[in-house]
């Protein structure tokens, strides 16, 4: 890319770079998410009495299948369906990304209560027309009560503003992959978007850090210099010393020796966001490949799902999607849906001028994302 966000001019090899990381990180996340459904709620203990010493090493069942995916894949897709939106509808003048994002988890608030999508209602768009995402899969009550209502949240005045838990940094990979913007941008708008559902510092910060750790990848830098590039700007935020500090853990569980699924409790469970954060960035700096480090990722007692999905996209966004086992692609629920989304999300940000502005638009692309 060659040129501020807007004006990006994207050759031909950075476009398909570009699309590999993307369709690795939902990819990813979405595997990791489905490796850990099956055992979301287990003991460690209760894991290897059940699979072995080793824990799972393949998909067990959940929801009634193999591969089925929970509720972080199904906000991690409705955050991007609204970042989408976000830049079609700037066309019209508005640009505003939070409010955009928003109207996108109501809409996934909607398929946890409808029993299926409303045909009528044409201005929801493509994503929230797919039946299969109208499935309850333990959507946690923090993101349930602050979409509850019309109003949104924001840092000054937040939703749940004890809420820390770790549904803010399992649905923000999408944020880090506005490779055009700068990152304090893409730090700021994950917090603000948190921020509807979740009002605890810790909760939004770690999403802003996850994010920013996402952005630095999906740019091609490392993963330790992108967790560095987090630190440094969790520094200069009011209470980021929980999400600073787990992330130092995490850093710091790397020189300690092989990696376990001990070294990985001893980050914590998982269930609040910087836990979370914690557990993904360590099993990703350690892991060999993408099965090795899921499959660390998952194999511990707590939030095993948010932890899985939070380390494929980081493995993702790193390696792209051909890294993915391919046993386990082909097995996961909604593959097709999130390769088509990923590949909407790649065009809208590499060749947007070509698809929509304020003087001419495919019609089809206005179809599937909405002014409205």
């Amino acid at each position: 890319m060659t040129a501020a966000d807007g004006d990006a001019i994207w050759g031909r090899t950075e476009q398909q770079d570009f699309r590999s990381r993307v369709r690795g990180c939902l990819l990813g996340g979405a595997v990791g998410d489905a490796l850990g459904a099956g055992i979301e709620f287990d003991s460690l203990d209760d894991i290897r009495a059940a699979h072995g010493a080793v824990g799972i090493t393949d998909f067990v069942p959940a929801y009634g299948r193999r591969g089925a995916i929970t509720d972080d894949t199904q906000m991690t897709l409705f955050t991007m369906d609204g970042l989408i939106r976000a830049h079609v509808r700037r066309d019209t003048g508005a640009w505003h990304p939070p409010t955009d994002v928003h109207a996108a988890y109501r809409r996934w608030a909607a398929t946890q209560r409808d029993w299926g999508p409303d045909e009528r209602k044409r201005e929801d768009g493509w994503l929230a027309r797919e039946e299969w995402l109208y499935a309850r899969r333990a959507p946690g009550n923090a993101c349930l009560s602050g979409l509850a209502d019309e109003r949104m949240g924001t840092v000054e005045k937040p939703k749940n503003p004890d809420s820390k838990g770790c549904g803010t940094v399992m649905r923000s990979a999408p944020f880090g992959l506005l490779v055009g913007w700068e990152p304090k941008l893409v730090f700021q708008l994950a917090v603000e978007c948190a921020a509807q559902t979740h009002g605890h510092p810790t909760g939004y910060l770690a999403a802003g850090a996850f994010a920013a750790i996402v952005h630095a990848l999906a740019r091609g830098d490392s993963l330790d210099n992108g967790v560095q590039r987090a630190l440094a700007q969790l520094a200069a935020r009011p209470g980021h010393e929980e999400t600073t500090d787990a992330l130092k853990r995490a850093l710091g569980s790397v020189r300690q020796g092989m990696p376990s699924a001990e070294r990985v409790q001893a980050l914590g469970e998982g269930w609040v966001a910087e836990e979370a954060l914690a557990i993904a960035v360590y099993c990703a700096l350690v892991a060999e490949d993408m099965q090795h480090g899921l499959l660390l990722a998952v194999n511990h007692g707590g939030d095993s799902d948010s932890t899985g999905s939070l380390c494929g996209n980081l493995l993702g966004a790193i390696h792209g999607e051909t890294a993915l086992p391919p046993g386990w692609v082909a097995e996961l629920e909604g593959r097709g849906t999130i390769l088509e989304l990923a590949d909407d999300f790649a065009m809208e940000m590499t060749q947007g001028p070509a698809l929509h502005s304020p003087a001419s638009s495919a019609p089809a692309w206005l179809a599937r994302y909405p002014r409205s």
